[in-house]
């Protein structure tokens, strides 16, 4: 199992849209930092819903959008570092 970490937008980078073109559906996918921001667009939440998939409730919380991704599982620090401990690899896009 591999949690992957993907910390800018699709409009930033490429790293969300790879990442899904290489996770399995025993990974997890962390959304954080800017990232987050790609819960707005249906296209992705409609990609992510075939994996397990999770925002940091920090950057959630920071970009205001704790009430427009009330529905999304979020994770403080440390259940970040809790998932990190629990999976074989951990990989950043």
């Amino acid at each position: 199992m591999i949690l992957h970490l993907i910390q800018e937008s699709p409009e930033q980078s490429s790293a969300l849209k790879t990442c899904l073109r290489y996770a399995s559906k025993n990974d997890c996918i962390l959304l954080s930092a800017n990232a987050v921001n790609s819960l707005l667009k249906q296209t992705w939440r409609t990609q992510l819903a075939e994996y397990n998939y999770v925002a940091l409730q920090e950057d959630v919380t920071a970009r205001g959008l704790k009430v427009l991704l009330k529905d999304v599982k979020q994770i403080d620090y440390n259940e970040f570092v809790a998932l990190s401990l629990t999976h074989d690899k951990v990989i950043s896009w």
